[in-house]
């Protein structure tokens, strides 16, 4: 097996547990108080939980957010929970798809197009690799899995805990500046599990990205993961940045003070998680390591469950505050709380 199929392999076995959860730093989203309506004067079936995203309507503001490519289990991931994607009305994200730059014969782990013809794909790149490469190369990867927008990936702190990983990190922002001038659809500027800062979502909006996934901490460390893959010094530095990282909820406030449209995704595991980031400023929310494990443990159907479930949990939230459309829950009355109250407090 090659080095980047060796470790999209690891990543993918690693997520599948809780091992690579951040140990103490949390989402914060449980500092998001959602008032109680008594009285909501609705009906469960008038609610309309419909989106749109990238001119495409999804029947829920539900992503199942990037994670693999790239191997025979991986490709068997990918084309499954795009299936459920597509058939549910939700959006869908790839894995980075350096593996199929790198060994094109992994290609079909990523062409997931041929089973959800109607949903919006992400594709995904990592800003590094996105700045050595021209334009084109990059464009051929959007056209190849048939894409509605393209993920550009920002991970320097998995990446200096990576053996294999990326040392230099300059030239990320003109990248993003070229990459919206010249690509022919939306990007997006997706952190990978350490979050939005506020001056990162302002220099972004600045060269013209107007969409972020802010992927926040809480949820998987990616630090995590390639810490229990690496050795000696590596494996010192990634146990001490473990909880690395702007919590999810701070993320989405910020991005969105910034101007930003915001995928909500670290940590997010309930439709009452989703709710919450709603009423913060997303507009839709993305989940995947409790998917992956749910599809582990009981295969499509099991997914299916899981996230049949993160949407009525999503429309009982609506309904219990007063909440008809996704537009009346950004408005929703909330209290933010402890720590949540102390991040927001920070400035660009």
């Amino acid at each position: 097996m090659s080095d980047i199929r060796k470790r999209k392999a690891d990543h993918l076995a690693l997520c599948a547990t809780d091992e690579v959860a951040f140990r103490e730093r949390t989402t914060l989203l449980e500092c998001v108080e959602l008032v109680h309506d008594s009285l909501p004067e609705l009906s469960m079936d008038e609610l309309d939980i419909s989106v749109t995203m990238f001119g495409k309507k999804l029947r829920a503001p539900i992503l199942i957010a990037a994670m693999t490519g790239g191997t025979d289990a991986a490709g068997a991931v990918n084309h499954t929970l795009a299936k459920i994607a597509d058939r549910r009305g939700y959006a869908f994200g790839l894995g980075s798809q350096r593996a199929m730059q790198r060994e094109p014969g992994t290609a079909w782990t990523y062409e997931v197009r041929k089973v959800a013809p109607n949903t919006v794909i992400f594709g995904n790149v990592g800003i590094i690799q996105a700045r050595d490469q021209r334009t084109e190369s990059v464009q051929k990867l959007v056209h190849d899995i048939g894409a509605d927008a393209l993920c550009v990936h920002m991970n320097p702190a998995q990446e200096v805990v990576q053996p294999e990983g990326d040392r230099d990190f300059r030239g990320g922002l003109e990248a993003f500046a070229r990459l919206k001038r010249e690509l022919n659809v939306p990007i997006i500027a997706k952190e990978t599990g350490n979050g939005i800062s506020p001056r990162t979502a302002h220099r972004l909006r600045e060269v013209g990205v107007s969409t972020v996934d802010v992927s926040g901490a809480g949820g998987t460390s990616w630090v995590g993961v390639e810490t229990l893959r690496a050795e000696g010094g590596a494996k010192e530095l990634g146990m001490q940045l473990w909880d690395w990282g702007v919590p999810t909820a701070a993320s989405v406030v910020f991005a969105r003070q910034a101007g930003h449209d915001v995928i909500a995704t670290g940590g997010i595991r309930s439709g009452l998680d989703i709710a919450r980031a709603i009423a913060l400023g997303a507009k839709i929310g993305g989940i995947a390591r409790p998917v992956l494990q749910a599809f582990n443990q009981g295969g499509e159907a099991g997914a299916e469950q899981f996230l049949e479930r993160v949407e009525n949990e999503l429309k009982t939230v609506m309904l219990l505050t007063g909440s008809r459309t996704l537009s009346h829950l950004a408005r929703t009355p909330r209290v933010l709380r402890g720590a949540l109250r102390e991040w927001l407090e920070l400035q660009a």
